[in-house]
């Protein structure tokens, strides 16, 4: 079974891709962000499947309805694990989103508020006048009537949105750190934190591939969330 944490692959071009999955031995679970798609193409997702790694497709789409669906039909044939939508597009928009994917094995999740987003600039930046966790559960919520399978949150709402939306229905999570200093995310926890905080799965950057050794410290956050 593959790990439940996902190795966000932020890389510039496909050489460098490559050159850090050769180090694991075993299929992984990566994310595929803007970065690298936009440089590479729809190739790096077919080189990725063949070596049997597991894809989330982060590409975070936030349009109108009927935009957004079309966007979707062009990437359907990649046949991924897991793409995102932003939930702040609305209801319509995640509902053609699930639409097209209604009959296949991708599941289609709804980026609630980013990692780098504080309180204060979700009131002051974004006007929003609800706390992080009413605007983070109302958006679970509103993802899960347009038939979403969950939601990307940080590990601090998980919990939460469990409640409000069931056990079933996944929390997705970036924002995992061993320091306090989170670079740009401002709303970060550890691995074993995350588990505790009953967190489906964490997505995991910078602390893998920026390490010494990476795959031990991929079995390292591996153990901790999972063990």
């Amino acid at each position: 079974m593959v790990s439940k944490v996902i190795i966000a692959l932020d890389f510039k071009n496909k050489e460098e891709t490559m050159r850090f999955l050769k180090y694991f031995k075993e299929p992984i679970f990566v994310k595929v962000g803007m970065e690298l798609f936009y440089s590479e193409g729809k190739n790096i997702i077919e080189e990725i499947k063949a070596l049997n790694h597991h894809i989330f497709l982060d590409l975070k789409l936030h349009d109108i309805p009927n935009t957004v669906a079309s966007a979707l039909q062009v990437l359907k044939p990649l046949a991924i694990d897991i793409i995102n939508v932003h939930c702040a597009g609305g209801y319509q928009m995640m509902k053609a989103a699930q639409e097209v994917f209604k009959d296949t094995d991708t599941k289609v999740i709804g980026v609630s508020q980013l990692t780098s987003t504080s309180s204060t600039m979700l009131h002051d930046e974004l006007l929003i006048k609800e706390s992080m966790i009413d605007t983070i559960i109302s958006y679970a919520l509103n993802a899960q009537r347009a038939g979403l399978a969950g939601i990307v949150c940080s590990p601090l709402e998980a919990q939460q949105v469990h409640l409000a939306c069931g056990l079933d229905f996944l929390c997705i999570c970036p924002g995992i750190r061993y320091q306090s200093n989170g670079d740009d995310q401002v709303r970060v926890t550890t691995p074993s934190m995350a588990a505790q905080l009953t967190c489906d799965y964490i997505v995991v950057g910078r602390p893998i591939t920026k390490a010494t050794d990476r795959v031990g410290m991929y079995q390292k956050i591996k153990e901790e969330f999972e063990g």
